[in-house]
């Protein structure tokens, strides 16, 4: 009865005008995001970040997470008809999804990603709904060894399941730990990392370090590649509703999709992308015709495109119940919170119900929105392809800087978002991960506070971090994550070093 309370109280913020209205906006931005390749849903996050300030907390969300999960439905419509996934976490809907369309079944073929995501979209928000609040009541028993440990522990797997480098995601962590440590000591007041910068005593915000790294680094990449409009394979879309045989290939892959999706959500550094290519893996491994994947088989579609939509869903647990961005989006979003002062984590839905659960029944009323929305559209969002970069990136680059200055009407922090800029361009170049750093970036005024917090409840002891069984068991997982991580570089090196001292024996 509580619950079925909560969710009346959680519809009737969305259904307020104004929330309804950016819900609207936000899905519909997040769909063109998807279809536009090279500016994924953490630029456009960024560029309309402002509006977070400017309205209460709970519409602010709604914009930013309606950009999220709406960037997946548009992602699919270019990697089905142009065979350019719009989003990461589309692009193996490019390998059956763009031969269904050279073979005449364009249709189904949006169609079902269209009905997958949708249902996979509202059944990961039920489990949000059910997961969430029990996990958060469990998290009120956390004091702040145990929330150090956690955010440790967030860390050290994010940089095991980097695509990367781990050594590289390493050095991103660190640097972020650091960047989150620019300003005024939180206890002492002293200025840290300053570099003798007014500009710098209050911190670094989130706003130009994620634009930059994220909005003008991929807009310099952009640049050097030099994206040209796609060639439509068709603009005539037959047979958008999926015929009863399809919808019998699909049913199943629909279903282990969306659950499999959802808990790999939960994971930090898991979301959308691992659970996509999970599911195109395990749909292969299950069918009975595996020659027909790659080939054009629905069931190559329908899976990965429900598993990446429920992900989503799956990555506002960690948020909303631990405070814990499970990936670079979520990051943002524990940012916007803290623009309104209210810091995501166990205490939310006792003190913030009506942030909480709007948040949640807008995700239902969005993903109505983007069924509604998503197939009738297609024509328009495949056209705008064909419009040039070069036009493009002077208009993305003015919202960015115009974006950034809105904030603190600042113009300092134009230039701390060019300097990012750079740096994200760098990081690019020469592949380093910017999801980690942005992060650690966010994670790391917590965690100090956590760490100082418990050295002064122990006098100094790092024993407290052990003591309790939840800290405990968080701290061993992360340094056999450690381990783990580092074992095969010294198993080479040991192997290196044997065969030097085999040849030397030798000769």
């Amino acid at each position: 009865m509580e619950v079925l309370s909560s969710i009346i109280t959680g519809f009737s913020v969305v259904l307020e005008p104004v929330n309804l209205l950016f819900c609207f906006i936000g899905v519909l931005i997040g769909n063109l995001t998807g279809v536009l390749p090279g500016f994924g849903p953490v630029g456009a996050m960024c560029m309309l970040f402002p509006l977070t300030s400017r309205f209460p907390a709970v519409t602010g969300i709604i914009l930013l997470a309606g950009i999220y999960y709406g960037c997946m439905y548009g992602g699919t419509i270019t990697s089905i008809l142009v065979n350019i996934p719009g989003e990461t976490a589309t692009v193996v809907t490019c390998l059956d999804g763009y031969q269904m369309a050279r073979q005449g079944l364009a249709g189904p073929a949006l169609g079902i990603s269209a009905f997958g995501s949708f249902i996979a979209g509202t059944f990961g928000v039920v489990l949000l709904m059910l997961i969430a609040p029990p996990l958060a009541e469990f998290a009120l028993r956390f004091g702040p060894p145990e929330y150090f440990a956690v955010m440790f522990a967030a860390l050290t797997l994010i940089s095991y399941l980097a695509s990367g480098s781990m050594l590289k995601a390493w050095v991103m962590i660190l640097l972020g730990l650091i960047l989150g440590g620019v300003g005024q000591d939180l206890f002492t007041g002293a200025d840290r990392l300053t570099v003798g910068l007014p500009m710098l005593q209050e911190g670094l915000d989130i706003a130009p370090v994620a634009m930059g790294i994220f909005g003008l680094g991929e807009i310099f990449i952009n640049l050097e590649e030099k994206i040209v409009g796609a060639e439509l394979l068709t603009d005539k879309i037959k047979g958008l509703l999926p015929n009863l045989q399809q919808w019998k290939e699909s049913g199943w892959p629909i279903m282990r999709g969306t659950f499999l999706g959802f808990f790999l959500g939960l994971i930090p550094g898991g979301g959308a992308v691992i659970a996509s290519f999970a599911s195109y893996a395990l749909e292969k491994k299950l069918s009975k015709h595996r020659e027909r994947f790659g080939r054009g088989a629905i069931e190559g579609v329908a899976g990965p495109e429900s598993a990446n939509n429920a992900a989503t869903a799956g990555a506002f647990v960690p948020l909303l119940s631990l405070g814990l961005p499970s990936n670079v989006i979520t990051a943002v979003l524990i940012g916007a919170f803290m623009v309104h002062g209210i810091q995501p984590g166990p205490l939310l839905i006792s003190k913030y119900p009506d942030v909480f659960w709007g948040i949640v029944a807008s995700m239902y009323v969005g993903n109505v929105m983007l069924l509604i929305l998503n197939l009738p559209l297609i024509a328009i969002w495949v056209k705008l392809l064909r419009i040039p970069y070069s036009i493009l990136f002077p208009i993305i680059l003015f919202l960015c800087i115009l974006g950034v200055y809105a904030i603190n009407y600042r113009v300092e922090d134009i230039f701390i978002m060019l300097f990012f800029g750079v740096i994200g361009y760098i990081m690019k170049k020469t592949d380093f991960e910017g999801a980690p750093l942005l992060l650690a970036f966010i994670l790391s005024p917590v965690m100090e506070n956590a760490f100082k917090q418990s050295m002064r409840m122990s006098a100094g002891n790092f024993s407290i971090f052990f003591k309790s069984p939840i800290s405990g068991i968080l701290m061993l997982f992360a340094f056999l994550s450690i381990g783990t991580t580092m074992l095969p570089f010294v198993l080479r090196k040991v192997r290196e070093v044997r065969e030097k001292a085999d040849e030397s024996e030798v000769e």
